[in-house]
C-alpha cells in the first residue's frame, strides 16, 4: 500500500468517526440530564423520608405507647366504648367516617399500627380491643 491510498483511506474514515462522537456525546449530555434529575428526586425522597420519621417519632413514643394525634385519640375513644373489641367498618361508622374501602382500610392500618405498639391487641383477626397494661 501506498501513502496516498493510506491517507484516503483515513479521510474516508474521518466523518464517519466524527459523526459517531457527535452521536455519543449528544447521548452522555442527555444521560448527564437525566442523572441529575434522579440525584435531584433521590435527594427529595431522602428528605421527605427524614421529615416523615421525625413527624411520626412524636406520633408513637418508645417508653409510654401513648398516641399523641387527634385521629388514633378519636379510634381509641370509640374502642373505649366497646370492651369486646370492634372491627374497622364499625369504627369508622362509630366515628361518622363512610365505610367505604379506602376509609376502613385507613382506620386498619391505623389499627395495625397500635397493635404493633402494643396500644390494642388482635386477639381475633380483625377484631382490636385495648391492649394489657404493660407491668
Amino acid at each position: 500500500m501506498n501513502l496516498p491510498t493510506v491517507l484516503d483511506l483515513i479521510a474516508d474514515r474521518d466523518p464517519t468517526a466524527r459523526q459517531h462522537a457527535d452521536q455519543l456525546r449528544e447521548q452522555i449530555t442527555a444521560l448527564t440530564g437525566e442523572l441529575a434529575r434522579l440525584d435531584g428526586e433521590l435527594a427529595d425522597l431522602a428528605t421527605t423520608r427524614t421529615t416523615l420519621r421525625t413527624l411520626t417519632a412524636t406520633e408513637f413514643t418508645a417508653d409510654d405507647p401513648t398516641i399523641a394525634s387527634a385521629p388514633y385519640q378519636q379510634v381509641l375513644a370509640v374502642l373505649d366504648t366497646a370492651p369486646t373489641g370492634m372491627r374497622a367498618k364499625e369504627i369508622c361508622l362509630a366515628l361518622g367516617v363512610e365505610p367505604s374501602p379506602k376509609h376502613v382500610e385507613g382506620t386498619r392500618a391505623k389499627l395495625k399500627r397500635m397493635v404493633n405498639r402494643h396500644v390494642l391487641s388482635e386477639d381475633e383477626p380483625g377484631v382490636f380491643t385495648h391492649a394489657q397494661k404493660r407491668t
